[in-house]
C-alpha cells in the first residue's frame, strides 16, 4: 500500500459514538478495530471476535486502543453493532477506500462493478435490509460503498443512493442488466463517469436495435471493431467474440451512448462434447478511442470480480450466508467489516483469503499492522 495512504484505524476513529459518555468502558474505534482484526484472523462471528480479544492479553488490547486489560464481551459487541449508525460507519469506510483508490497509478482503478447480494441467513431471520448493494473496484477487489435494500426489487431506487457515495469522475461503472435503465445511465454521466451496461429483455427496443444492427454487419463495417478470446480450463472450451459499433450514436436516445456491442459465447464441455451458444448485447458511453473491443470485453468480464472476489469470499471464507444475525444494523455492519478485512488482505498481496486468515491467525500483530496499528511484541 502506498505510503501516502492514511491507515484504516484513523478513519475508524471518525465513526461517531452513539453511546452516552457515562459508563462507556471501551472506545468505539478500538471495538471496530478488534472486530476487523479478528476477521482477518478467521474469527467469523461477533461471539468469536469477543473470544479473539480474550486470547492475547493486555498488550494487544492496549495496542488496539482499549483502556482496560479486559476485552469487550459478546453483549458489548452485540449492542454496538446493533445500534451504531451504519450509514456513518459505511461513509467512513468509503472515505478510506476512496483514498486508497486515489493513490493507485492512473487508469489502474478506473473500473467499478456494482451488484447486489442477499444475506440469506439474515433474510431467513427476517432482518431488515438483508439485501445489500455495493460498488467494488474491479482491479483491487476493494468495496467503495455499500447500502441496504429493503427488497431486491428496489435495487433500482437504491442504486442512486449508492452512486451518491462514489467518486465517479474519470471512472467507469459496470452493472448487470437490471440496472440498464436510462435514469441510471444519466446519473453516472452527470457524476462525471462512464458506463458499460448489459442490455437484455428489460430493454426490448434497445436490444432489437442492437440485434438489427449486427444482423447486417456489412452495412456498418466501417464502424466495427472486434476481439476474440479462447479459454481452456475447468473441463470446457470457451470462446468469446465481442463486436462493437458506433453506428447507433445518432439513432437511439439512450443517454451518452457512444457504442453498442454484441458478445457471442460458445462453450463446449470437453467430457461430453455438449455445446452451448449465447449472444449478449450491451451499451457504453465510452468512445472507440477510449475503449476498443478488447477493452470492452475486459470490462464486461471484470464486472464479475464483485461476485468472485467479494461475495464468494464472504460466503465461503467468512460463512456469511450461514450467519443468522438479524437485529438492528448487525447484518450490514458485519458485511461491512468483512468487506474491510477482504480489502486489507487484498492490498497486502493475498489472493487466497483462507490462507490469509491462517497467516494472520498465527501472527495477529501483523493483522493489526494492516489496520495501521503498531504494537510491540
Amino acid at each position: 500500500m502506498p505510503d501516502s495512504v492514511i491507515p484504516l484505524i484513523e478513519f475508524l476513529v471518525e465513526v461517531p459514538d452513539f453511546r452516552a459518555a457515562r459508563g462507556r468502558r471501551h472506545p468505539l474505534a478500538a471495538i471496530l478495530a478488534l472486530a476487523c482484526a479478528a476477521l482477518l484472523c478467521g474469527y467469523r462471528s461477533y461471539s468469536a471476535m469477543a473470544e479473539w480479544g480474550r486470547n492475547y492479553g493486555a498488550p494487544l488490547l492496549g495496542a488496539l486502543g482499549f483502556r482496560h486489560a479486559t476485552a469487550p464481551c459478546v453483549g458489548t459487541l452485540h449492542f454496538v453493532f446493533r445500534h451504531i449508525d451504519v450509514g456513518q460507519f459505511e461513509a467512513c469506510l468509503g472515505r478510506w477506500a476512496h483514498q486508497v483508490l486515489a493513490a493507485q497509478p492512473p487508469g489502474a482503478a478506473a473500473a467499478l462493478a456494482t451488484d447486489g447480494k442477499t444475506l440469506r441467513g439474515s433474510q431467513k431471520g427476517g432482518a431488515p435490509g438483508a439485501h445489500l448493494l455495493a460498488a467494488v473496484s474491479q482491479r483491487l477487489g476493494l468495496t467503495l460503498a455499500q447500502c441496504a435494500v429493503a427488497d431486491k426489487t428496489n435495487e433500482l431506487t437504491a442504486i442512486h443512493q449508492l452512486l451518491e457515495g462514489l467518486v465517479l469522475n474519470g471512472r467507469i461503472i459496470t452493472a448487470d442488466a437490471l440496472h440498464t435503465q436510462r435514469p441510471f445511465a444519466q446519473a453516472v454521466l452527470d457524476a462525471g463517469g462512464d458506463y458499460v451496461l448489459i442490455a437484455k429483455e428489460n430493454q426490448p427496443h434497445l436490444c432489437e436495435d442492437i440485434r438489427t444492427l449486427f444482423a447486417e454487419p456489412q452495412v456498418v463495417a466501417d464502424t466495427l471493431t472486434q476481439t476474440t478470446t479462447l479459454d481452456l480450463g475447468h473441463g470446457r472450451i470457451e470462446t468469446r467474440r465481442l463486436t462493437a459499433s458506433s453506428a447507433l450514436i445518432d439513432y437511439t436516445p439512450w443517454p451518452g451512448l457512444q457504442q453498442v456491442f454484441q458478445i457471442e459465447r460458445t462453450i463446449i464441455i470437453k467430457k461430453t462434447g455438449q455445446r452451448r451458444h449465447e449472444i449478449v448485447y450491451g451499451v457504453t458511453s465510452l468512445t472507440p478511442q477510449q475503449a476498443n473491443a478488447h477493452r470492452l470485453l475486459q470490462l464486461v468480464r471484470g464486472h464479475w470480480c464483485i461476485e468472485n472476489r467479494t461475495h464468494w469470499v464472504r460466503d465461503v471464507t467468512f460463512d456469511e450466508d450461514r450467519s443468522t444475525v438479524r437485529r438492528g444494523s448487525i447484518p450490514q455492519v458485519m458485511a461491512a467489516l468483512r468487506n474491510s478485512a477482504i480489502a486489507l488482505a487484498r492490498l497486502a498481496g493475498h489472493t487466497n483469503m483462507a490462507a490469509a486468515c491462517r497467516h494472520y491467525a498465527a501472527q495477529p500483530r501483523a493483522a493489526l499492522a494492516l489496520l495501521g496499528i503498531q504494537s510491540e511484541n
